[in-house]
């Protein structure tokens, strides 16, 4: 405890925070997204694949830019959200938001390639015995899908605990409020004497990173096994 003083570990608290939430946030939208693009044809399949992957692409700061007018105060979704008392920008919200668009799209790319590992002809026969489209998806797809979606999961996590150019660019660089790991790093090193601090972040992060990879392996193999014997 006595390694990291007391902003530090709020720093810490508050990057394993939003990365929970812009994990979670994005964990619905992605399994559906992902399913729509593994599973459907349809006219513009290809303008949703390359909105959903277009986060990786563009610069950061450029989608930080496109949060603040869209979900700002002055935005044209984030004004309507204030009416009703939610508010993104310049809040821990607003950095878990960030961060989930742009983990979104490693999320859904695990977990597509996930969905289209999947013998079809295992859900085509489950239809033809009468099960419907949402009972063929809990008890044939998501059980196949775990381990991607497990993967993906991990994944998001991990991007959005390293998130930075686009969080900084929509809520800035608040202490005790959207100051994530990134940002603090940075921070501390635009400060005389600050490098020990960023140092001992650094390290945090990649302690925290390969855990995370370390615990998604482990039970990616561990669902696998049990899939296999079912």
């Amino acid at each position: 405890m006595g390694w990291l003083g007391p902003e530090e570990w709020a720093v810490v608290l508050l990057s394993l925070k939003v990365a929970f939430w812009a994990m979670i946030g994005a964990a619905l939208p992605g399994i559906l997204v992902a399913f729509v693009l593994a599973r459907l044809e349809f006219p513009g399949k290809q303008v949703l694949n390359v909105l959903v992957h277009l986060p990786l692409v563009l610069p950061p700061v450029a989608t930080g830019y496109l949060l603040l007018v869209t979900f700002g105060t002055q935005g044209m979704i984030g004004a309507a959200l204030k009416e009703v008392g939610l508010v993104f920008a310049f809040r821990w919200t607003g950095a878990a938001l960030a961060a989930a668009v742009m983990a979104f799209p490693l999320l859904v790319r695990a977990i597509r390639l996930s969905i289209e590992a999947i013998d079809p002809k295992l859900e085509e026969a489950a239809a033809t015995l009468g099960a419907s489209r949402l009972r063929v998806f809990a008890t044939i797809t998501l059980p196949l899908m775990l381990p991607g979606l497990l993967a993906g999961l991990v994944l998001a996590f991990a991007k959005a605990m390293g998130e930075f150019g686009a969080t900084i660019t929509f809520v800035s660089n608040i202490p005790g409020q959207t100051r994530t790991l990134p940002s603090a790093i940075y921070a501390f090193l635009q400060v005389p004497g600050g490098e020990a601090a960023a140092m001992r972040l650094v390290v945090v992060s990649i302690v925290i990173a390969a855990g995370a990879l370390v615990l998604s392996e482990v039970l990616a193999r561990r669902i696998a096994a049990r899939v296999g014997q079912a």
